[in-house]
């Protein structure tokens, strides 16, 4: 059922983001999509994610949705530990992390700052809802900012508010890629221009931890992923089929 409120999305142009701003615009009017600059490695999806939402509003033969960028790269060069935003190291390969309770790929408090200034546009803006893509798969590859307790606690911190209580939701946070994947269909999601990988490179390694995660959700859904990989992936061997 859709509301006539508005809301904020933290919108990446990743899988999981693109399914949660779709949820978003069945359940509200008007979205406001946020997105960061934050000296990422693969800063081509932010220019994906404004492809995307040109696309929607085309689609829609409106503006329902309103995109905002926001260039925190001043502080993203201070986050040397992760390899997503430091040059001096690389991302690992899925396999050589398997076990690792939080790999280089981790941010530093990445979901804490979106969300927070996320939670300022919507009260600034008369939003009660923030979405974000927090996914099952997060949760267990060690990302504690997209785990249950964390959106809990930030939403028991919001509510002090004394005037506009900001809510925090994460629709997908209890669903596998596969699920994400099948939800995603329902919403008539265009996969084909989301952008997962984490490499840096135009073309989706299909190696690093993201894309191994978006592979497996593909495989276990029985479909072929729409875009395009630098390895061969033998779709055949797991009886995928393409999308209709």
């Amino acid at each position: 059922m859709q509301e006539v409120s508005n809301c904020v999305v933290l919108f990446s142009g990743g899988m999981d983001s693109t399914v949660v701003l779709h949820h978003a615009l069945n359940h509200h009017q008007c979205v406001h999509a946020i997105s960061f600059n934050y000296g990422q490695r693969h800063a081509r999806e932010l220019a994906l994610a404004q492809d995307y939402i040109l696309h929607l509003n085309t689609k829609f033969g409106s503006a329902r949705i309103k995109s905002t960028t926001f260039d925190i790269t001043s502080v993203g060069r201070y986050l040397t530990s992760s390899s997503i935003t430091s040059s001096d190291l690389s991302v690992p390969k899925m396999k050589d992390v398997v076990g690792d309770p939080q790999n280089s790929t981790y941010v530093p408090n990445r979901n804490m700052m979106f969300l927070s200034i996320a939670a300022a546009c919507a009260e600034s803006s008369q939003a009660s809802k923030v979405y974000y893509g927090a996914a099952l798969a997060d949760d267990t590859s060690g990302f504690w900012d997209c785990c249950q307790p964390f959106r809990e606690q930030l939403n028991a911190l919001l509510s002090l508010n004394r005037r506009n209580c900001i809510e925090i939701q994460a629709p997908l946070i209890n669903m596998s890629k596969r699920e994400i994947i099948e939800y995603g269909q329902t919403l008539d999601v265009d996969f084909s221009r989301t952008h997962t990988c984490y490499s840096g490179l135009d073309i989706a390694c299909g190696e690093c931890p993201s894309c191994s995660a978006r592979l497996r959700g593909w495989i276990d859904s029985k479909y072929i992923d729409p875009i395009p990989y630098s390895r061969v992936i033998d779709w055949e061997k797991f009886n995928c089929k393409e999308l209709k």
